[in-house]
């Protein structure tokens, strides 16, 4: 699992990392209009873009692999407790909830980049990453209450598919903060050359992709029964 979370830390990263490069081939086209996201390929996205779409369409391929999973072992509870012994369907709720009200922080600071706005960018970023923040420290709950109740990870295959399923997606909201954490501090110290909306945007793209996976995961698994 170490080196799954070690790829897709990497892979996002590059990708804003490598926006600094595809910004100085705005600054070299400045006639180029209102996105400046270097060059532009056939399919009239910017490199950077480009970039960031395939590398989301691979994390789909990765948790469609992991819900078909899942949605296949479900049933396999062995002797230990079943979901109707486990959910909080009240508490997941909630915790869906600011994950969800986490997009609407992420795109208010797409669009205080777009007006070139730092410092409501940062704000709001910070708002994302503490949403975000509250969520993987309710999903922590969770799962410790979950263990103390006797559902390990090795309990059964529901309990394996169930937990590699939320813990991936949590390593991604993980991954998703320490992106928003290093765009802003780009942001704050004006390390990203030209347009600094890209960059915001980039990390967006994988926040919307992050919360809209969980929508799947937490209607699949915890509200619809086995």
């Amino acid at each position: 699992m170490s080196d799954v979370v070690k790829e897709t830390v990497d892979d996002a990263v590059e990708i804003v990392a490598d926006h600094a490069a595809d910004e100085h081939e705005h600054d070299v086209h400045a006639g180029d209009a209102s996105h400046g996201g270097g060059h532009q390929t056939s399919l009239g996205l910017s490199n950077t873009k480009l970039a960031m779409w395939l590398f989301l369409g691979s994390e789909c391929l990765l948790f469609g692999g992991l819900i078909s999973t899942y949605m296949l072992y479900r049933n396999r509870q062995g002797t230990g407790p079943s979901p109707d012994q486990l959910w909080d369907i009240p508490f997941t709720s909630a915790s869906s909830f600011v994950l969800l009200m986490s997009s609407l922080t992420m795109v208010l600071a797409v669009s205080a980049a777009n007006r070139k706005d730092d410092r409501n960018t940062k704000l709001w970023m910070i708002a994302t990453a503490t949403l975000g923040g509250l969520f993987l420290s309710g999903q922590v709950y969770e799962f410790s209450t979950f263990y103390r109740e006797g559902l390990g990870y090795s309990e059964s295959l529901f309990a394996s598919a169930f937990y590699t399923l939320t813990g991936f997606h949590g390593v991604h909201v993980g991954v998703g903060i320490i992106m928003l954490m290093a765009t802003m501090g780009m942001v704050a110290k004006n390390k990203i050359s030209g347009d600094k909306a890209e960059a915001v945007e980039m990390v967006g793209l994988y926040w919307h992709f992050v919360d809209v996976v969980w929508i799947i995961i937490f209607t699949l698994v915890y509200l619809i029964p086995a």
